[in-house]
């Protein structure tokens, strides 16, 4: 029998649970650790077969009835914003997001948990403690960036940095093809901002400027209408059984 080599990752399968978003149905997991020296490039090639990083698991729906789950990427070099879009980039060019390492703060867990006060009340992070918080910037053997939004100031030209509140936070991972949008979260308050599109488009700028191909957004779950808003950013692609295949939405993306 042969076997497998010590540094090849091991994959594990959870056990079946309620899904989150489509009612009636179980939801199962297949992961891995990211963890060693080869983390980064084994996130790479993981995120581009579908899977998602939390901390230092890297996971992807194995459910056995079901395949709403549909991993996305924007092609970001492609992409051009709608009418709406660009309302919404206008609306937010007193913001400037600056990249940080992934270290927590409690300005942030103060306002994720405000976030997950009005947005996610009773979900399966609403538990979840400052110590909790930490683990998931900092728990990462791959290459993460924490981007704060805050409002312009005088000298933002010249520092990057934005002053005042913090008004939004992004999880972001360093991908050779693109950046993988981890977490986010925003002032719920502040809903005239449509601070959700604001944090993709982003983004979506900043793989542009880069160089990268794409921008992931995880899965779009076929059904489920909180994740509707994931194919409005066309073009893109979704993950299917043939690999990635460019996405044609059958409504008109406004």
């Amino acid at each position: 029998m042969t076997q497998q080599p010590s540094h090849s990752p091991q994959f594990f399968l959870t056990a079946p649970s309620p899904c989150p978003y489509l009612a009636g149905q179980y939801e199962r997991k297949v992961f891995t650790h990211l963890v060693g020296d080869k983390a980064m490039e084994l996130n790479d090639i993981l995120t581009q077969g579908g899977f998602r990083r939390s901390q230092n698991i890297a996971y992807r729906p194995a459910c056995e009835t079901c395949r709403a789950c549909v991993s996305v990427r924007i092609l970001a070099q492609q992409f051009q914003p709608t009418k709406n879009m660009k309302r919404v980039l206008k609306t937010n060019a007193d913001l400037i997001g600056e990249e940080r390492g992934p270290e927590p703060s409690s300005e942030q867990y103060s306002l994720f948990r405000a976030y997950l006060d009005v947005r996610h009340r009773g979900g399966g992070m609403s538990d979840m403690t400052m110590l909790d918080y930490a683990m998931m910037v900092e728990d990462s053997h791959v290459s993460t960036r924490v981007i704060e939004y805050r409002l312009r100031g005088p000298d933002s030209f010249v520092t990057g940095k934005g002053e005042g509140e913090l008004i939004a936070v992004a999880l972001t991972d360093e991908m050779s093809d693109g950046l993988s949008m981890v977490y986010s979260f925003y002032n719920p308050e502040l809903e005239r901002r449509s601070l959700g599109s604001y944090l993709i488009l982003d983004h979506i700028r900043r793989a542009q400027a880069r160089g990268l191909p794409h921008v992931y957004l995880g899965y779009w779950v076929n059904g489920s209408k909180k994740m509707g808003y994931k194919i409005r950013y066309q073009p893109q692609e979704h993950l299917g059984p043939n690999g990635w295949v460019k996405f044609t939405p059958t409504l008109q993306v406004r």
